[in-house]
């Protein structure tokens, strides 16, 4: 099956949003005069970061306090421990819709003010905590390793969110209170599910393509970090749109960046990811603990078994043993890689009438890094 998010490139991510937030009749760069009484007294950069993430933890919608020091460049430290103290903190920084600041007083001193808008506020926060507790409480099991752990957040999320069509949904609350949100909720899920979990991830922000449209639009996934080495995972793209229940897309899970620049792209630096988890899997599977049944099983959810040579299919008499062995068992549908042309598939699958089946019905795409086909084919 090709799984395709039809309208995901419609987000719009926020991030690290800067606007002002303070009336119109405020010049952003004009310094006023106010009254900071009760205010604390910051005297450094990291005094001024720890400051306002408290500020946020807290969800204040403003923050005053006196800066004490040298204020010739007071302006960028202030949007500098602004994006630092959301770039600290992943959910934070997601969550914050809008900020600004300003400032008044001598050269040595000055009182600030700080205005803070939150797309989450802290009573949903501690909800989306106390859920997500439970939900791992649900779906984790003694004895899981990281592998099992985060096969089990990724289906939570793609069988119980669905993608947000409205594109007015995008937090970890939305998608856990109302069951849709675009890909900035679906990555902070991700994020804070596989963060609690006790695995360390990222939010990856930047842009993506569907490979039916080729229209490139922001987009918003995470990284995962097992074992010492990072793969990409996109929760969103691997939810079918329009959602289907009980169907799980794997095809973003777990890709390194050469796979997802196929159809994804970012700017900003990340950890490189460039372990293939195929072969990952494939160190794993020889070790022969045991996890190894549920590595085994996972190697064939992410149909890497197309990788081994004896998969691949090239003739019509090969496709037809393959495929005697599917009846005999009372199968109707055969997975499989095709070595050849869109035309001598087609042939090769017309072929399969003399063997007494009807209604034969398929899909094919690419199989990545190959020059071969992924094909399933269905019969009655």
């Amino acid at each position: 099956m090709r799984w395709k998010r039809r309208s995901v490139a419609k987000v719009v991510l926020t991030g690290t949003l800067i606007a002002a937030v303070l009336p119109p009749s405020i010049d952003w760069e004009m310094v006023y005069a106010s009254t900071t009484s009760s205010a604390n007294v910051v005297r450094s950069d990291q005094e001024l970061q720890k400051t306002l993430l408290s500020a946020m933890n807290q969800r204040l919608s403003q923050v005053q306090f006196v800066y004490q020091g040298k204020t010739n460049q007071l302006k960028g430290q202030l949007k500098d421990a602004l994006e630092q103290a959301l770039e600290s903190d992943p959910y934070m920084n997601y969550t914050i819709e809008s900020y600004g600041y300003s400032y008044s007083g001598s050269t040595k001193s000055a009182n600030v003010s700080v205005q803070l808008s939150y797309r989450e506020t802290a009573a949903q926060t501690a909800y989306v905590s106390r859920r997500v507790q439970s939900i791992l409480g649900s779906i984790i099991k003694p004895g899981m390793n990281d592998h099992e752990k985060v096969k089990v957040i990724h289906d939570w999320i793609v069988l119980n969110l669905k993608y947000d069509e409205t594109l007015r949904k995008y937090t970890a609350y939305d998608g856990l209170s109302s069951g849709s949100t675009v890909c900035q909720g679906y990555s902070l899920l991700t994020y804070k599910m596989l963060k609690d979990a006790g695995i360390a991830n990222r939010i990856v922000e930047g842009t993506a393509a569907p490979r039916d449209t080729g229209i490139s639009q922001l987009h918003a996934w995470n990284l995962v970090l097992l074992d010492g080495k990072w793969y990409h995972l996109d929760t969103t793209w691997d939810d079918p749109a329009p959602d289907k229940a009980g169907e799980i897309g794997t095809g973003y899970y777990l890709r390194t960046d050469v796979q997802m620049k196929k159809d994804h792209s970012w700017t900003k630096s990340y950890p490189a990811a460039s372990t293939l988890y195929r072969n990952t899997l494939t160190k794993l599977i020889v070790q022969k603990d045991s996890h190894q049944g549920f590595y085994k099983k996972l190697e064939r959810a992410l149909e890497y078994q197309l990788y081994e040579p004896s998969e691949i299919v090239s003739s019509s008499s090969q496709l037809r043993t393959k495929v005697r062995g599917v009846i005999k068992e009372k199968g109707h549908s055969l997975l499989f890689r095709y070595h050849g042309g869109h035309e001598d598939l087609m042939d090769d699958l017309q072929d399969l009438y003399r063997l007494g089946v009807n209604s034969i019905s398929y899909v094919e795409s690419e199989l990545d890094e190959t020059n071969d086909l992924r094909v399933y084919v269905t019969w009655k």
